[in-house]
């Protein structure tokens, strides 16, 4: 498996220094937007090799049971966080897992179970409106299908994304805020919209790491690459970055060094 020489040299270096600047394209200011990704395709596949390798088995964070549950966490999540919603939907989800048993709950009830997360109200009425689309058109069952989904109240193109991805095993991109940030942060996949950085990420991505790729990026956007200050020292792929706001360090921080030496040493095989 083929690794750039800066992972070789990192494998057999711990102690190394930091890398040499590297001949690239230009690189945009902080906030600007690129025409085209930083990386080459094999630069892009050693990113995603170490993703695999830090974390082999990614998952999302929302708490479901089944399709229908998913859905609805996902809707809810919309502007707020992933723990504010398992809190509000731990209850919910125990009465109510299915769209008859929803629709019978009421918005009220329903409302009243997810009232501590943000547009409470909304979201109500669009569980109940979906609940009943989904009886009436899909026979109580979610469908495999993101035309079918995104025409659900309250469900757009990453509530469909992140459905078809994590319960139908969908290769989908789901572009929240952190994926959206990473894409042109980085430089893997920029675009002036969530579907722009989407269409590039789908061709940025190496097709053996499609599956699990915007769980990648979406939990390294929210606990490394963060909005206000990416916290670089954390960071599998710092050595590969070409972000203007990568922090730089006279060293190259651990992490990515031992996260290096496993992707060096084939520990990245889909199939291990």
């Amino acid at each position: 498996m083929a690794i750039s020489k800066i992972t070789k040299q990192a494998a057999k270096t711990p102690k190394a220094k930091a890398a040499k600047t590297r001949k690239a394209p230009s690189v945009a200011e902080p906030g600007k937007v690129l025409k085209r990704p930083r990386y080459t395709r094999a630069e892009t596949l050693e990113i995603f090799q170490r993703f695999h390798a830090d974390n082999p088995e990614p998952k999302g964070e929302l708490d479901y049971v089944n399709a229908f549950t998913l859905l609805v966490a996902v809707v809810l999540s919309a502007q707020a966080t992933d723990v504010g919603v398992n809190r509000a939907t731990k209850t919910l989800f125990q009465i109510a897992d299915t769209p008859e048993k929803m629709v019978a709950l009421g918005e009220d009830r329903v409302r009243e179970e997810i009232r501590t997360i943000g547009l409470f109200k909304t979201k109500a009425k669009n569980v109940i409106l979906l609940s009943e689309q989904l009886i009436r058109d899909h026979g109580g069952e979610v469908p495999d299908d993101r035309e079918a989904l995104e025409l659900l109240p309250g469900v757009g193109r990453k509530t469909a994304n992140v459905v078809l991805n994590i319960y139908f095993g969908h290769p989908t991109i789901a572009v929240d805020t952190h994926l959206f940030r990473l894409g042109n942060r980085i430089g893997i996949a920029p675009g002036k919209t969530p579907l722009e950085v989407e269409k590039a990420m789908e061709k940025a991505v190496p097709m053996e790491f499609s599956l699990h790729a915007h769980h990648w990026l979406i939990l390294h956007g929210r606990y490394i690459c963060k909005a206000r200050k990416p916290e670089c020292r954390r960071c599998v792929i710092y050595d590969l970055c070409r972000s203007p706001e990568r922090e730089h360090f006279d060293a190259i921080p651990e992490i990515a060094l031992k996260t290096a030496a496993l992707v060096a040493a084939g520990k990245t095989c889909l199939d291990d």
